[in-house]
Order: C-alpha cells, then structure tokens, then sequence
C-alpha cells in the first residue's frame, strides 16, 4: 500500500470541460489504484470544502480542465486550507491560462508565437464588427485561427479562410468566453510536449505529433477515438524535435510552472517551433497527449502520479 495517505483526485466541476474532467480524473484514480494508492475521486461542487473538512486528505490531484481548473481559483482554496496538492501554484495558472499573457512571456523569452491580437466582446461590438474585422485582415491577413483567451480543448475555436468566416468564427468564440484571440494561421507540423517534474529537475516526455483526420485537432479530433492519428516519438528531424523540447521547457521555466505541463507548438517546414498554448492539467483520457508520451517514455502513468503526488505533499509544511 502507499504511504501518502488520503489521497483526492478532483474532477468535473462547472466549466465547458467538465466530461473530459471527469474522464481524466477516473484514468489517474485507476491507474494510481492499479499500484495500490489509496483514492478518491470528489466532484467540485457546493459540497467540496464541506467534505474536505470533515475527511481531510493529505494530498491532492487537480485534474481539473477550463475555468475553475486551470485559472488558479480552485487552487487558492486549496491554498487557504492548507492542503497540498499536484501542479502549479494559483498565479503561475493564471498566467498561463490567459492566452495573449502567456504568449507575450514567451514571445520576450525569445520563443517564436504567431501574430495576434486580443478582442474583448464589447470592443468587438461598441467599435463596430465590420470594421473591426477588416482591420484584423488588413493587420494579420487570411487565414486565422480564433479561439477564446481562456479556456482549453479547442471549445470555441476554428479557422477562418474568409471574412464571413472569421465573423462565425468570432461569434463561436464569444459563446466561450468574453475576449476571443485571433492569431495568423501557420502550417507545419502540430505537437504537443508535455514536461514532468518528480524533483529532479523539468524533464520533456517524447514529443507527440498529431495529425487529425479533419485537419483541425478541434474538441471532437481530441476526445473521439479513431479520428485523429499520433505519432510518437514524432516524425519530426532530430534538430526540430530538439528545438521543440527547448521550447516547452522554456515555456515550463518562463510561466513558473510546476510538476506537470503540456506545450502546444507548431513546428514549421524550417524546423522551429511556434508556441501557441501551454496547460496547467494536461488532459488524462484515453485519447490525450500527456498519457501517450508518458507509454512511449516507458513509465508507469501510475507510479509517475504517485511520484508527482509524493512530490505535492512534500509541500505539506
């Protein structure tokens, strides 16, 4: 049996991510299960702080995706109990989860990002939207891809090859949240780097290249199994793989992350690679990108969450 006690996994909560929540926090329980950890998976909800007061566990793992996940709040409750837990501290998460922040830190560390700019609901509305857009194409040209500020799992977002389409696209966006990010479309190669840390130092798991049936890796390429193919370790040249390790462990290092990260990019047809968005909870379902490298690393998912949980109740004091 594990010597770390009461063990929680927290999933689902309140936000548009909540099935995949709820999926990777039933894959971290059943693996840490598989290795004789003791856990429980508790729902966010009204009744949380009520029961974590009356079974207090010792450490726990937020597995946590979308507003009230990744922005830090659950965390900082967290924080004031007293109780320690897996991952990222609350300012470090909502540095990260903030899209334009993230990208302007990475883009001063020297990290290439596409063009972009961040649009606000009301800016949007009260400057006039046919206006707007046609600035945005005379600025960034065509084709872009929108997707919200804040939020994950490619919910709201969608590529827009015209004007028509770039006004849907914003429309989408703005049902996920109230400012919508608009970037230049780059092709090349989409992967994803995920960095652990069990207290040695952030180590990069093989890079994970992702080509989707319907060449956009949206919500439904993600989470249905069969309509997107992986490869990994990726197809990319030795030198492009390396320079996107480089890229996530900056991104790690800048965005003062911690244990667990995951670093999408897109690596163009010169080898560099884009920073385009990095996680605080990488999803953990069967189809998802941290789990995948974590098999072709030759780990046990469920002895590397023991060890990243070892390594949050450390913290205990």
């Amino acid at each position: 049996m594990s010597d770390l006690g009461r063990v929680v996994v927290l999933a689902g909560g309140l936000s548009h991510e909540r099935d995949v929540s709820l999926r990777s926090g039933r894959r971290i329980a059943d693996a840490l299960r598989a290795i004789d950890v003791d856990v429980e998976v508790l729902d966010v909800d009204g009744r949380l702080l009520a029961t974590l007061a009356a079974d207090r566990p010792d450490v726990v793992f937020p597995a946590l995706h979308g507003a009230y996940g990744e922005d830090g709040a659950v965390r900082d409750v967290l924080e004031l109990l007293g109780i320690p837990y897996v991952g990222s501290t609350p300012d470090a998460c909502r540095l990260t989860f903030d899209k334009p922040m993230a990208k302007a830190a990475l883009r001063a560390a020297g990290v290439r990002t596409p063009d972009s700019v961040a649009l606000p609901h009301d800016t949007f509305r009260d400057l006039g939207a046919a206006a707007v857009l046609d600035a945005i194409v005379a600025r960034l040209g065509l084709p872009l891809f929108v997707k919200p500020a804040r939020g994950g799992s490619a919910l709201g977002a969608s590529v827009a090859h015209t004007v028509a389409e770039l006004s849907a696209a914003m429309v989408g966006a703005f049902a996920y949240g109230d400012v919508a990010l608009v970037e230049t479309y780059l092709t090349g190669t989409e992967v994803a780097v995920s960095v652990v840390d069990t207290g040695e130092g952030p180590e990069a798991l093989p890079v994970v290249e992702i080509v989707p049936d319907a060449g956009v890796y949206d919500y439904t390429a993600r989470y249905t199994a069969g309509m997107t193919e992986f490869f990994v370790p990726s197809r990319l040249t030795p030198e492009a793989a390396q320079a996107a390790v480089q890229a996530a462990l900056t991104a790690h290092r800048v965005l003062r992350l911690r244990d667990v990260s995951r670093t999408d990019l897109i690596v163009d047809a010169d080898g560099t690679p884009w920073f385009l968005e990095a996680n605080v909870a990488p999803g953990m379902t069967e189809t998802s990108l941290l789990p995948q490298a974590i098999t072709a690393a030759g780990l046990d998912a469920g002895i590397l969450y023991r060890e990243l949980l070892q390594r949050g109740a450390m913290r205990r004091a």
